[in-house]
């Protein structure tokens, strides 16, 4: 939760950063020299999944780190029969989500004045 908020929306309140389904949701971090550098949530609706909170430490951005994790998510997906994977990508982000093989799939859209567009890929 402390990376999410830091990275995500650190001018609003913790709280900002849960989301309903958390609990059931799946985590995935990712540590350097045992500090948790990267978090993402999945969560898993029949045979979709949805990425949401993918947040890297600022310290650690542009490392490849985030992308060695998606990567993994992705074929942990394809390994428990998923077939779409999708999310809302801030704008400032795209690259990396362009990089995984995601398209956008909708026009641009704000949350909290922040520019998103919607992605996706078929597993």
């Amino acid at each position: 939760m402390p990376i999410r908020h830091r990275v995500l929306w650190p001018d609003k309140p913790p709280e900002f950063c849960h989301i309903d389904g958390d609990a059931e949701a799946m985590h995935f971090g990712a540590f350097v020299n045992e500090i948790l550098v990267c978090v993402a949530s999945i969560y898993v609706d029949k045979n979709k999944a949805r990425l949401r909170k993918f947040a890297t430490d600022t310290s650690y951005q542009g490392q490849g780190v985030g992308s060695i994790m998606l990567n993994h998510i992705v074929q942990y997906l394809k390994k428990i029969q998923t077939e779409f994977f999708w999310c809302d990508a801030r704008e400032s982000a795209l690259g990396i989500y362009q990089k995984l093989g995601m398209k956008k799939c909708s026009e641009r859209f704000y949350k909290a004045d922040v520019a998103y567009f919607k992605m996706e890929l078929a597993l």
